[in-house]
């Protein structure tokens, strides 16, 4: 588990281990927002997702702010990151995850 403020960094590389020739760091930063951040995200859309388990793939970087829930995120690897309401969540461009949300989510959300 990830404790807000703190950022992980998660290892992805099918077929090798950790540590091998080709292997792609991924950093998932989970953190509260500065009054500042928190202002802008409140105008990016809203995603939101009844509890459920489905693979992702991010071609580009996403950062969410939680307005709701609990979701646990666990990467190809296998390590898991969790975060709920008030987390600032920046999952980077090339990650292949599993989300499971375990509490109904609503987000703001953007890409890039």
């Amino acid at each position: 588990m990830i404790f807000p403020g703190r950022m992980m960094r998660i290892y992805y590389a099918p077929g090798r281990a950790a540590g091998e020739a080709g292997e792609l760091s991924m950093d998932i930063e989970i953190r509260k927002p500065t009054p500042e951040e928190e202002a802008q995200m409140k105008s990016w859309p809203i995603w939101e997702k009844e509890p459920s388990e489905f693979p992702w793939h991010y071609d580009e970087q996403e950062t969410c702010l939680l307005i709701e829930g609990e979701v646990e995120v666990t990467a190809a690897d296998g390590q898991k990151v969790q975060f709920g309401a008030g987390d600032c969540v920046v999952l980077p461009k090339g990650l292949s995850c599993t989300w499971n949300v375990k509490q109904a989510v609503r987000k703001h959300y953007k890409f890039g």
